[in-house]
This record gives C-alpha cells, structure tokens and sequence, in this order.
C-alpha cells in the first residue's frame, strides 16, 4: 500500500477530500515523527507502539574493501506491535 493509497482510502471512509485525508495524514506523521525526535514513546491504541532505541557502537566491515571499521552508536525508531494486530494478521 503506497501513501496515495491510505489517502484514497480515508478520503472514502471518512467522506472527505483526498486534500484533507492527505493532510490529515500529513498531520498524523508529522506528530509522530516529532514525538520521537524528542525521544518520546507514541502509543496508537490497537495499533502499536513507536519507539525510540539506542543502538550501541560496534565494529562492522566495508563491503567493498574487507577494512574493519568503527560504527558509532545511533538512535534508531522501533514499531511494537499490539496484541490486537497482531492477532488481526495470524
């Protein structure tokens, strides 16, 4: 499922303009996205939980060359899903 897709398909159900699913969308992303570079946990009830992890430092290797190399540590965003979706996928 693409972006235009989820639009298409909020724009129907909730019987708006694809311009206001579209912002709405926008909104929705953009909030979470802000919440998690503040650090902060995003709980969508019956969906899952956004989180923000950190991964530490670690050695790795250059693929083209075979050089080891130092990979610095990073904070990287995590999805947990929710019992309910999970139960909705098996």
């Amino acid at each position: 499922m693409t972006k235009a897709d989820l639009v298409a398909i909020v724009a129907k159900s909730s019987g708006g303009s694809k311009i206001a699913a579209e912002r709405a969308i926008e909104a929705m992303v953009g909030g979470i996205v802000e919440s998690l570079r503040r650090g902060r946990r995003v709980t969508l009830s019956g969906f899952g939980t956004f989180v923000v992890a950190k991964r530490a430092a670690r050695n790795g290797r250059d693929p083209r060359t075979g050089r080891e190399i130092k990979i610095p540590p990073a904070r990287v965003p995590r999805f947990r899903p929710s019992r309910t979706l999970k139960s909705a996928i098996r």
